[in-house]
């Protein structure tokens, strides 16, 4: 049930992390706040198709 999703920053665009998820406990799109090395400070990081 796990798939692969793709991270992305909500200020830059950039496609930063991979990682995966339970589809089943997650159903909807996450968002976490990762480190953006564009803007060398965390940003917020959408999952993306």
């Amino acid at each position: 049930m796990r798939i692969n999703i793709t991270l992305a920053c909500t200020e830059t665009g950039d496609r930063n992390y991979i990682t995966t998820k339970n589809k089943r406990n997650n159903p909807d799109r996450i968002e976490l706040m990762k480190y953006c090395p564009r803007l060398k400070r965390r940003t917020l990081h959408r999952e993306t198709k």
